[in-house]
């Protein structure tokens, strides 16, 4: 009765995390790979600080910072606004970065969610995992531009915060997957653990870029390739209409036969130059169709990590 009761009064945003997602996760940890300023690498444990925090350096500010984190003194001598980044007193900072498109809406047939579903899920379940080991998780979203971006933190109450800016999202259209994460890369603090989670769906050479760029920020970065089965496979096979998620084109109607060999030589393309690109960088690709199971997923990519 009790356990009913306690489900009844869980707030909405809490149930991105399943109880299946939380039984298997209480037996996982992420292990950092790379060595960060004052920890060591491999298997790392957090002291508990709280809110204590060690100065990085200062950026331009932008709409929705923190105005307690403006420095007063350096915008009185040169005349720009500019705040203070901090680096929480914490063996690993892990930044999850969700793109929130208008191709991330969609929902194939063989899944049990749209891609932006699951990245809402899987989002939630990587910050779940941080906060619980010690470490802090921050959260981003994005389009075209940057939606919205949550620092990093360790406390407890940030899984709800998360959930809950997860849940209130919406979609939006337009997609700047290149442009977006070269704003996410200056203004994540350095040597931190990025968590990317995207279709990806932009010029790929811009996407190269901005990948290097998190490189050149010396971010650990790990990237959840997030694709539905029949983008994968093209499976239809009458006439289809086919519509733009993202508002550029109107709803054509095309003959998916005549077009499969085609389309799935251009995305065999599209993925092999983001995992070389990611291979080149020493970063983690992990492609994953929205049909599998998010805990099954996180399961198989841990163990292989670990390994």
């Amino acid at each position: 009765m009790a356990q009913a009761v306690d489900k009844l009064k869980m707030p909405e945003c809490m149930r991105l995390l399943a109880p299946e997602v939380l039984g298997s996760l209480q037996r996982l940890e992420w292990l950092s790979r790379i060595r960060k300023q004052g920890t060591l690498t491999g298997r790392h444990r957090s002291p508990d600080k709280g809110v204590s925090a060690e100065f990085a350096e200062h950026r331009e500010y932008t709409l929705g910072d923190d105005l307690r984190n403006l420095d007063w003194r350096v915008m009185a001598k040169s005349d720009r606004n500019v705040v203070k980044q901090y680096i929480e007193e914490t063996n690993l900072r892990a930044t999850v970065v969700l793109d929130v498109s208008g191709s991330m809406t969609f929902k194939g047939k063989e899944a049990e969610y749209s891609k932006f579903q699951y990245g809402q899920h899987l989002a939630a379940a990587l910050s779940y995992l941080f906060i619980k080991q010690g470490d802090a998780a921050g959260l981003v979203t994005f389009d075209d531009g940057l939606r919205s971006f949550m620092g990093a933190e360790s406390r407890p109450s940030q899984v709800r915060r998360i959930c809950e800016e997860l849940y209130e999202t919406v979609p939006g259209q337009k997609t700047g997957v290149g442009k977006a994460l070269h704003e996410v890369a200056e203004r994540i603090p350095p040597r931190g653990l990025v968590i990317l989670i995207s279709d990806f769906f932009d010029d790929p050479e811009a996407v190269v870029e901005a990948l290097h760029h998190f490189d050149y920020r010396q971010h650990e970065l790990v990237v959840f390739h997030l694709l539905a089965e029949e983008e994968l496979s093209l499976p239809f096979r009458a006439f289809q209409r086919f519509r733009d998620l993202e508002g550029v084109e109107k709803m054509m109607r095309v003959d998916p036969q005549a077009l499969r060999a085609g389309y799935l030589k251009k995305l065999r393309e599209f993925i092999d130059q983001i995992e070389q690109t990611c291979g080149n960088l020493r970063a983690d690709y992990i492609p994953v169709s929205s049909k599998t199971p998010v805990v099954e997923a996180l399961l198989r990519y841990l163990g292989r990590r670990k390994g």
